[in-house]
Order: C-alpha cells, then sequence, then structure tokens
C-alpha cells in the first residue's frame, strides 16, 4: 500500500509541467503524542489495557505527505499519507487476555500501536468571496493498523486492512495578503466506530509557489465490535512546507 501511494505521489510530481497552476505537494511533520490508547482484543471477552503503559504517550516525529490537484476554481482532488507507528515496553497492570492468549501482569511487555492511513479526498469550494473559501466533500481512507503484544518468546498481533468513508470541511480565511487561517477537517462516526481529523493552522505564503504552514492536529476515534475495540487520540504541532507548480 505504501508503495502504490508514493508512486502516485511521483507520478503527479513527474506531470507537474503538465499541470502547471493546479499542482500542490506538500510535507507536514513535527511532534504527535498520544493522551489516549485504549485496547481490548478481542472487544467482548478480552481484557481491556491501556497500551500508553507500554508504548508511552510520546512526543514522537511523524511526517505526513500530500499532493493537491485542482481541476478548476470548484473542484479540487487531495492525496494523503499519513503513517503512523510507536513501540516501547513497560509492565501490564493486571493479567490481561488479548487475541485468546494470556500475558501476565508486573513483567516487562512490548507493545506496537501502528496505524497507518491512506486517503483520497474530493472537494467542492462552494464560497468564495470577501476574504473566505469554503468547502465540503468526501473521503476514502484506507487504514493499515496493527496492535501487537510481546512477552519473552510470546506474541501476539491483530491487523486491520480495511476502507472507511469520511466527509470533509475545509475554511480558509484570507487575515492578510500573506497569511491565511486554514480549518481542515475529515472525520464521521457510527455505533462501530469513528475517525476525526481536525487540523487548525497559520499559512504564510511567501512567494507565488512557496508556503509554509503551522498549527495543531488532533486525530481522534477507534473501532468497537466484537472482533476489537481500540480508541486513541492523538495530538500534532505541526510544520509543513508546500510547493505551488
Amino acid at each position: 500500500m505504501r508503495i502504490i501511494v508514493v508512486t502516485a505521489l511521483t507520478s503527479l510530481l513527474a506531470a507537474s509541467p503538465a499541470l502547471a497552476g493546479n499542482l500542490s505537494l506538500e510535507a507536514e511533520s513535527g511532534a504527535v503524542w498520544f493522551s489516549k490508547n485504549d485496547t481490548r482484543i478481542p472487544g467482548d471477552t478480552g481484557t481491556k489495557f491501556d497500551l500508553l503503559d507500554l508504548t508511552g504517550t510520546g512526543p514522537d516525529a511523524y511526517i505526513r505527505l500530500y499532493a493537491n490537484y485542482a481541476f478548476n476554481e470548484k473542484h479540487t482532488l487531495r492525496l494523503t499519507l499519513a503513517p503512523i507507528e510507536t513501540e516501547g515496553t513497560g509492565i501490564l497492570k493486571e493479567e490481561t487476555v488479548f487475541k485468546d492468549d494470556i500475558f501476565a501482569a508486573g513483567i516487562p511487555t512490548k507493545g506496537t500501536y501502528r496505524f497507518n492511513t491512506y486517503r483520497l479526498t474530493y472537494r467542492w469550494t462552494f464560497h468564495d468571496a470577501n476574504r473566505w473559501r469554503w468547502g465540503v466533500g468526501a473521503a476514502l481512507l484506507v487504514r493499515d493498523a496493527e496492535i501487537a503484544l510481546e512477552q519473552g518468546d510470546k506474541k501476539q498481533s491483530r491487523d486491520d486492512l480495511g476502507v472507511v468513508p469520511l466527509l470533509h470541511l475545509y475554511g480558509e480565511y484570507q487575515w492578510t495578503d500573506t497569511l491565511d487561517l486554514v480549518l481542515d477537517v475529515e472525520g464521521l462516526g457510527s455505533p462501530q466506530g469513528r475517525a476525526f481529523d481536525v487540523a487548525l493552522k497559520a499559512r504564510w505564503n511567501l512567494d507565488e509557489n512557496w508556503y509554509a504552514s503551522a498549527g495543531y492536529r488532533t486525530l481522534e476515534g477507534g473501532s468497537d465490535n466484537d472482533d476489537v475495540y481500540t480508541f486513541a487520540w492523538l495530538h500534532y504541532a505541526l510544520l509543513e512546507v508546500g510547493y505551488r507548480f
């Protein structure tokens, strides 16, 4: 999946001369930390535990990559590569049933959490006047997730590869000729789970091509069913650089 997305980004970059004025590429990085990461696997018979007891809360470095293509002033596509993975060793507070195996309390246990997402987003800009720009749309999110426990020679993991639809909201305010304030939201909820990715950014237009942003992002969500219960809440301090072709 990573190879497919990176190939798509590279293809867009290679095609940039033909898409002049419509294509932009962005790289986002900074620090990410967790305030919540609760897990129970299986979702109906496992033991609920805090994965942060093993992996820690962070902060850790991260990176995201974006490719945006505007067909015209109204219609835009965005491709997003957003990997997240953390691991660490800690102590389980109680005997834990995980994937129909039993992990003892009080001894070193390694935990791994992976939640890589690959998204294709469509946005329709319905308002662009008086310094304000607003758009709505939808996204398809492909998740490549794993939660694993390892204790000595014993290891169990739960992989999950799936597709989730999301709604999209975008707002932009032109504060000055060179500074924009940006709200970027993707998310959707249901009784079986939810996912919300919300960013607030200040964007400086350095010239007609280069721009840079700084801000805060939060990602919250998870699943609740018979197979898996997992909910995490992540926080990002972000810096971003972009280039318009």
